[in-house]
């Protein structure tokens, strides 16, 4: 008797080219899916960056008009927190109103209103939200809220 010859026959080859076929497209399905989203925490992270410059920003201002002349025209001119009510920009910008270069997809609104806080009264405090909207996805939406009071 001769020896047994070893190895595979065809029908087991292929069975196994097609098993690790399928398995190699779920690998790269699962890494295409991870691919599209990899921007994602970037985005959200510039929104809550740029929220967060804003809400600075606001809250730093005097708590009353320290030049009597209330609702300035220009932001470069706002000197106190109620001046941004209603501020809204299509891109981030700085302080004086200029764009910020590569944050021109962002949408920015501001809302102040009086708010009382547990012993403060409504008077004597501001309510500030600042929300962040990426223009072209909807998923990236970052909203701050913060307190100026009189002090």
């Amino acid at each position: 008797m001769g020896r047994r010859a070893e190895g595979f026959t065809l029908v087991e080859l292929v069975i196994a080219i097609v098993i690790l076929a399928i398995a190699v497209a779920g690998v790269l399905l699962a890494f295409q899916q991870t691919a599209a989203r990899s921007a994602d925490p970037l985005l959200v992270q510039q929104a809550v960056a740029v929220a967060e410059a804003y809400l600075e920003e606001i809250q730093l201002r005097a708590f009353d008009d320290p030049d009597g002349a209330d609702g300035e025209a220009s932001r470069a001119d706002y000197d106190d927190v109620d001046d941004y009510d209603g501020l809204s920009d299509l891109g981030a910008r700085d302080q004086e109103g200029n764009a910020v270069a590569g944050l021109g997809d962002y949408r920015v609104d501001v809302a102040v209103a009086h708010a009382a806080l547990h012993t403060v009264p409504a008077a004597d405090a501001y309510r500030i939200e600042v929300r962040v909207r990426h223009q072209r996805r909807a998923d990236v939406d970052v909203t701050l809220t913060g307190y100026r009071t009189r002090y």
